[in-house]
């Protein structure tokens, strides 16, 4: 019995971002399924987009407001576990994230077959390592149950030991367990830690988050985000597709133990030119002074708000 994946893609108001990911996905992997769930985007090119794709991929809206940083994340991600309870295997990728290479034959089954044989596992992570996150607290690999992927060693990180905004799973172990999507990663780690093993690792993963791009929640940047993504040059910077044949190459390299954490910087370059390295994924990284600046002004927002009420 074959067995399928399915793509869930969580967008909020950056169509070009998606169309990327989307486009990613459909060059990637034969005839998809792939369901939008959007945060009820405004902005015209997002839903240009969006009704653009409807006749081929399944969009759906939140159901649920959500009032977090990262709005109504989770709440989509609960309902895409309800929805979506009897497909063999969910990923969970975000607008500004693509794949990066071919999926070959055989891989989603052996994703699969991993999963069955390890049923205190929930989650395989699908993307390279980020190299700025070896600076301030190296990745160290342990061994996984099989060649092909390996578990990070806890070093007391809130988020990555356990649990991912960006994995792969069985929703029907998830929901067999009870689970409900807390509002925030290191809530969803915690949950994951107390109720399943550690998070699988790819040696040869297939997807990632792309480089420097510029915040997008909310209507007004405060004045450090803006000098920090004028800084760092944020914009869109996709990543080159691979061939077929360099995915064969990279997962038959994948295979070894002894091998260093996959680095995205150390294998991927973008289209058109790619930003300097190590790559951040938060415009205010790096940059204390510009952080404590926008940390006060959104205080200061803050407490005006109040006091108009």
């Amino acid at each position: 019995m074959s067995v399928s994946i399915t793509f869930c893609i969580f967008s909020f108001n950056r169509g070009g971002f998606l169309k990327n990911c989307i486009d990613s996905i459909e060059s990637a992997v034969d005839q998809p399924e792939i369901v939008v769930f959007d945060d009820d985007s405004d902005d015209p090119q997002t839903l240009e987009y969006l009704s653009d794709i409807v006749s081929r991929h399944q969009i759906v809206r939140p159901e649920k407001k959500g009032s977090i940083k990262h709005g109504g994340l989770y709440h989509n991600m609960q309902n895409a576990l309800v929805k979506l309870k009897d497909r063999d295997l969910l990923c969970f990728l975000q607008d500004d994230t693509q794949l990066v290479r071919p999926l070959l034959s055989g891989e989603v089954a052996a994703f699969n077959d991993l999963l069955e044989k390890s049923p205190d596992t929930a989650f395989i992570h699908p993307c390279f390592i980020r190299g700025v996150d070896q600076l301030k607290r190296p990745l160290i690999p342990e061994p996984g149950p099989d060649g092909t992927v390996f578990l990070r060693k806890n070093m007391g990180q809130s988020a990555g030991v356990h649990y991912s905004d960006l994995v792969m799973f069985k929703p029907a172990r998830l929901l067999r367990a009870g689970w409900e999507f807390k509002q925030s990663e290191p809530g969803n780690d915690a949950q994951a830690a107390d109720a399943f093993g550690a998070m699988l690792y790819l040696w040869a993963p297939y997807a990632m988050w792309l480089p420097e791009v510029p915040a997008y929640r909310g209507k007004s940047k405060t004045l450090g985000l803006k000098l920090a993504e004028k800084r760092k040059n944020c914009g869109f910077y996709p990543f080159q597709m691979w061939s077929e044949a360099q995915a064969m190459t990279f997962l038959a390299e994948g295979s070894s133990r002894d091998r260093e954490p996959p680095i995205a910087e150390n294998y991927l370059e973008c289209v058109g030119g790619t930003p300097s390295k190590p790559w951040t994924y938060n415009p205010l990284t790096g940059y204390s002074l510009l952080k404590h600046l926008n940390n006060i002004e959104v205080a200061l927002r803050r407490w005006l708000l109040l006091a108009r009420k």
